[in-house]
């Protein structure tokens, strides 16, 4: 098998779409995973975005704008379809991995032309479910993916290309507005520009206008509906509040140890065993680089779960690739190669399993013991969202950790007097207050208190 895919044959990447399709039969059909916690989210931000509220004036959330406007734009077509989410995701996966592998063969990366970095990077893609499953750093990452490959362009071309530099940073603005945390690609961009692709004065001033060009178009369609305000006040706070912790990050290093060491004795051979040219050696530090700079959003990202990890697989691929290589004619290499293939995807789904039946918090599987009818306009002011499942979002309160520190941070009289027009115009008809958030606000706005009454403990509803 690990010949067949070593193989510069265009037509082995059916062999990655079936790979695909066989694991993606088996993670939706066959034995499925209970809904996240994050993706109920999205899929509540985005019914409600629809109705026509917008991200950060009249919703509460630190998802980023582009990827709300992607989740709109879903939930118009299809509505809460899990099923959508699994398809769409699993697309741009196939985007990617046909992407990278290209860019891979066409800067000669790699001594001989191959289609394994494909199924690599599609066995990484599911060391676990929801890495597979569309979210904003999976849409982030597609565009990140292709700044990485302008970035390549840059060790081979002889000459400055005004159209590669300025889609370097395009490309990267706009990853950030799918996912806020991945504006470490800035800092990414101008090191690597400068010391390792040489860039001029120009190129440099080039990459940072595409990179702030999306992200300046986001300011005036804020700016357009009198929302500037209320989004730079957010956007700090999106980078300091409470984390979410679904997941122990000795959890993913247990499942993340068997490609890590292919990673580095693959690295071994190729900076160490083999020789390579200039230009391999610059992809090379390229991707040593990014998988470094990766590592800086752990301190960025607020909710901890695997599919954050989504940054290292280029990177992964890239080394794994020359451990394989390197090993193809050899028994190790084929045990290995199997075990990436079918060992990798069996341990993830296992484990996560295994966690979705021991209740973790990751996973939104049971129905709120909360008295209301189904279609009631609620909002949830606790950890647990499973009040969502079976109603909509009916007030601007959406993540709670970061409704905490909005809530508990000075306000102005004029944003005092922001939240009471919100909450007055959107009128939860439930607001589910365990810790007492909504309870405390009343007492700070009185005028609200004619609105709502305490009619169960922690539990409020409209007169």
């Amino acid at each position: 098998m690990l010949s067949f895919f070593k193989v510069n044959d265009p037509f082995r990447l059916i062999g990655v779409a079936l790979y695909l399709i066989l694991l993606a039969t088996l993670m939706i059909w066959v034995v499925p995973f209970p809904l996240t916690e994050p993706r109920l989210i999205w899929m509540v931000l985005g019914e409600r975005l629809s109705d026509g509220y917008f991200l950060y004036l009249d919703v509460i959330d630190d998802t980023g704008p582009l990827s709300a406007g992607f989740f709109t734009f879903l939930h118009l077509v299809f509505g809460r379809s899990a099923l959508a989410y699994e398809l769409i995701g699993r697309l741009l996966v196939l985007f990617q991995i046909i992407y990278w592998n290209s860019i891979l063969i066409r800067y000669r990366v790699f001594e001989e032309n191959t289609y394994l970095p494909a199924i690599i990077m599609a066995a990484l893609f599911h060391l676990t479910f929801d890495m597979v499953g569309l979210s904003p750093a999976l849409l982030g990452s597609t565009f990140l993916v292709l700044a990485i490959g302008q970035l390549f362009s840059q060790t081979v071309l002889q000459k400055e290309t005004s159209e590669s530099t300025l889609l370097i940073g395009i490309y990267g603005g706009i990853a950030t507005g799918f996912h806020l945390n991945y504006g470490i690609f800035l800092p990414y961009m101008i090191f690597t520009g400068i010391a390792i692709s040489g860039f001029s004065f120009r190129q440099l001033l080039l990459s940072l206008v595409g990179f702030f060009l999306p992200i300046s178009l986001v300011m005036i369609f804020y700016f357009w509906n009198d929302g500037l305000s209320e989004a730079l006040q957010i956007w700090p706070m999106i980078f300091t509040y409470g984390k979410y912790s679904y997941q122990s990050v000795l959890s993913w290093a247990a499942l993340g140890v068997f490609p890590l060491i292919l990673a580095l004795v693959g690295y071994f051979y190729s900076a160490v065993l083999k020789g390579s040219t200039i230009n391999q050696q610059k992809q090379r530090q390229m991707v040593i680089l990014w998988l470094i700079f990766s590592l800086f959003e752990f301190l960025l990202i607020k909710r901890q779960a695997t599919y954050q990890l989504l940054l290292f697989i280029p990177g992964l691929t890239f080394l794994i690739t020359q451990f394989f290589l390197n090993t193809s004619k050899g028994l190790i290499g084929k045990i290995a190669f199997l075990i990436l293939l079918f060992g990798l995807p069996f341990a993830g789904w296992w484990y996560w399993q295994d966690q979705s039946n021991a209740g973790t918090t990751y996973f939104v599987s049971k129905k709120s013991e909360i008295q209301s009818s189904p279609g009631d306009r609620i909002m949830v002011l606790a950890q647990d969202t499973s009040p969502y499942l079976d109603r909509t979002l009916g007030g601007p309160f959406l993540n709670y950790n970061l409704t905490k520190d909005y809530l508990n941070a000075e306000k102005t009289l004029e944003q005092k007097a922001e939240i009471f027009q919100n909450l007055h115009t959107q009128k939860p008809q439930v607001v589910v207050d365990p810790e007492g958030i909504f309870k405390n606000l009343l007492q700070e706005l009185p005028a609200l208190k004619n609105l709502y009454s305490e009619t169960e403990p922690g539990v409020f509803r409209l007169k």
